[in-house]
């Protein structure tokens, strides 16, 4: 459990610094008169989160953490199992995605994992993978003008642009 602990930390630590050198190609700082510079959410956060990736390594090496005191295995057999379920359905949703949309895909996996993996009842399922897609639809498309991929379903989006475009 420590060696995976310290060692996440630091991969974590590294990708951070890799954000923040691919942030900074672009303005991070306040342009004035138009707001925040392209790159300025992507730095910031990154630069949050090596902060905090430090805080780990530091509580760490200084054995603060519960897990670092761990002897215990990363992964026991149930833990990987979710694992793999998690990661296989999570592939099989970037997979649909090229077919069924970004918002049937999403709808699926949520389908299933609320369903299958976290045994919530139907009624709540399908509440949450109807107005998930939903709400993202109306945020990325038609909020942010941010286009998802819509697969052989991009006709059935049609009528909607029509209406909030």
């Amino acid at each position: 459990m420590r060696r995976a602990e310290l060692s996440m930390a630091v991969f974590m630590a590294v990708f951070s610094v890799y954000l923040m050198y691919k942030s900074a190609e672009l303005p991070i700082g306040w342009i004035p008169g138009s707001g925040p510079g392209g790159g300025a959410y992507p730095f910031w956060l990154a630069a949050g989160m090596l902060i905090c990736c430090i805080a780990i390594i530091v509580r760490a090496l200084l054995r603060m953490s519960p897990p670092s005191r761990s002897t215990e295995p990363y992964m026991d057999r149930h833990s990987l199992m979710l694992f793999v379920v998690g990661a296989g359905s999570l592939a099989v949703t970037i997979g649909l995605i090229r077919i069924i949309s970004a918002y049937g895909a999403i709808l699926v996996f949520l389908l299933f994992y609320l369903r299958f993996v976290g045994r919530h009842p139907w009624r709540l399922t399908a509440a949450v993978a109807v107005v998930t897609p939903i709400v993202s639809f109306f945020f990325f498309e038609i909020m942010l003008r941010i286009i998802l991929p819509k697969g052989y379903a991009e006709p059935l989006f049609l009528p909607l642009y029509d209406i909030f475009l």
